[in-house]
């Protein structure tokens, strides 16, 4: 089974001719999965005997002839999101023996779509960072250098496909929580339309910006898992009904020798930016000719409030995690100090003991400028720029159909590197936290190596409910190039 894992694509094809069962599947991941935890650290929790009930009935299904496609394929979800019968812990001491009484909408609808699922992922507390090292249960580890972080905050979802442990997982992002690891462990991974993907069931951060998505080596294995995932959810106030679509539409299609022919290309003057690694620029300026070989037109446009991103996103994220976090509060679940003398102190140590550095900063910061006084400043002026913010984007998607540019601005750096800088680590957002602002879809497809052998990603990112084209954009790249087929040694 070791030469199996590739694309979901291919497994599920290996599936249906009978080269493998279910259960030889899931039994082989358990295997990689125990083999690897040591050195990656990807996995909070592991359920064995469920996964393989669920591979036997997958099989029974795939027997039966009436089969969707991600039938029997083996999945992990980031421990964020609530799976039925097992622990969702937010990577946090908080909620570290909280069992999930439900499932999440994207949670169900994977279960029901026929996956087989695993474990639940390791990540940053409550999803709080930008490189997995903020978790309660230690640092996920990247599986192309021990030494170095894989991104935040799913991180782990991206290390176990990175790893070759799942081909594919679920994550959330938040400011780029899932394109930013995908760009560091070198696969892909896909933020759909704010709304696209129902939150029910995601434990909240920023109730605005968090959205589901999925992680896999191709964007040909996201739209399929996307084509899962998505649906109206009348359980969540924020999610779009429209009528369903087939993402993987135009990647089906037949596009000839220029697939790409027509396609406009922006490309921002403001990401230009000093702080972008020598190697990231010559990785994406190829990226961007390979696009172009294709059939494809790159012109150049300007976003004049993207430096706002940044301070933005870290005046409203906080806000509202600052909101979403006071129900942890030690009375109906979770972590509860174990000694204290009346309520107002059980509330003050179960927080300071349950929380870990990141959490209370970010609270603290969020707590601040939504109290009086503060909020019109901050809060209510940082609203009125992301609107401004979203209206550059709607103006430059005039011009062109696709914006390129870098996902991250340097590679995977060493673990502990920035944790006592936490303004450094935030800017490492700085390229993605824009499609959460906006509520636009944007991936992270690889694109190169750099001189250390280090993934990096390429981003590209559409109009709203403009998937299917992300997507195929994508797809024709990896079809050009051999990035997505590299894995860590």
């Amino acid at each position: 089974m070791s030469g199996a894992f590739g694309s979901i694509v291919e497994l599920a094809a290996g599936l249906r001719a009978r080269e493998w069962s279910c259960v030889e599947l899931a039994t082989d991941t358990l295997a990689r999965l125990r083999d690897s935890q040591a050195a990656v650290n990807a996995f909070i929790s592991v359920d064995e005997e469920g996964a393989l009930a669920q591979a036997r009935a997958a099989d029974a299904r795939l027997g039966a002839g009436d089969a969707p496609v991600l039938t029997g394929i083996p999945i992990a979800h980031k421990d964020v999101l609530m799976t039925r019968g097992l622990r969702t812990t937010c990577a946090s001491r908080m909620l570290e023996r909280f069992v999930a009484p439900y499932d999440a909408h994207v949670v169900a609808r994977l279960r029901e779509a026929g996956t087989v699922l695993v474990g639940k992922t390791n990540m940053d507390e409550f999803a709080m960072g930008s490189s997995s090292e903020t978790s309660y249960f230690g640092p996920v580890r990247n599986p192309w250098s021990a030494e170095c972080v894989p991104g935040g905050s799913s991180g782990g979802s991206a290390a176990a496909v990175a790893a070759g442990i799942v081909p594919a997982t679920t994550g959330t992002d938040t400011g780029g929580s899932i394109r930013q690891p995908a760009a560091l462990t070198g696969i892909c991974g896909l933020k759909p339309t704010y709304g696209l993907c129902s939150r029910y069931g995601l434990v909240a951060f920023a109730s605005s910006l968090d959205t589901p998505g999925p992680f896999a080596h191709t964007a040909h294995d996201c739209a399929l898992l996307l084509n899962a995932m998505a649906g109206h959810d009348e359980r969540d106030s924020t999610s779009v009904s429209r009528t369903a679509e087939d993402y993987a539409r135009l990647i089906d299609a037949n596009a000839g020798t220029k697939p790409l022919d027509g396609l406009r290309i922006g490309i921002p003057r403001e990401f230009a930016d000093d702080a972008l690694e020598p190697d990231v620029v010559a990785s994406v300026e190829e990226a961007l000719a390979a696009l172009r070989s294709l059939g494809a037109s790159t012109l150049d446009i300007t976003l004049p409030r993207l430096s706002y991103c940044v301070p933005v996103y870290y005046v409203v994220a906080p806000a509202e995690a600052s909101s979403n976090l006071s129900r942890f509060d030690g009375v109906r679940y979770g972590h509860r100090a174990a000694e204290y003398d009346d309520l107002f102190e059980m509330y003050c140590r179960t927080r300071a003991e349950g929380f870990g550095a990141e959490v209370k900063r970010r609270i603290l910061v969020g707590t601040y400028v939504l109290s009086q006084g503060y909020y019109d400043a901050y809060y209510l002026k940082a609203q009125q720029v992301r609107r401004l913010i979203a209206e550059d984007f709607t103006r430059a998607f005039a011009q062109c159909d696709v914006i390129a540019g870098p996902t991250a601005p340097t590679c995977a750096f060493t673990i502990g590197a920035k944790a006592n800088d936490p303004v450094q680590m935030y800017l490492n957002d700085i390229f993605t936290i824009a499609a959460n602002l906006t509520g636009m879809p944007a991936m992270s497809v690889p694109c190169g190596l750099s001189k250390q052998g280090l993934p990096i990603g390429l981003q590209l990112q559409a109009n709203y409910f403009d998937e299917a084209r992300l997507l195929n954009v994508a797809h024709r790249f990896q079809q050009a190039t051999d990035w997505h087929s590299r894995r860590p040694s």
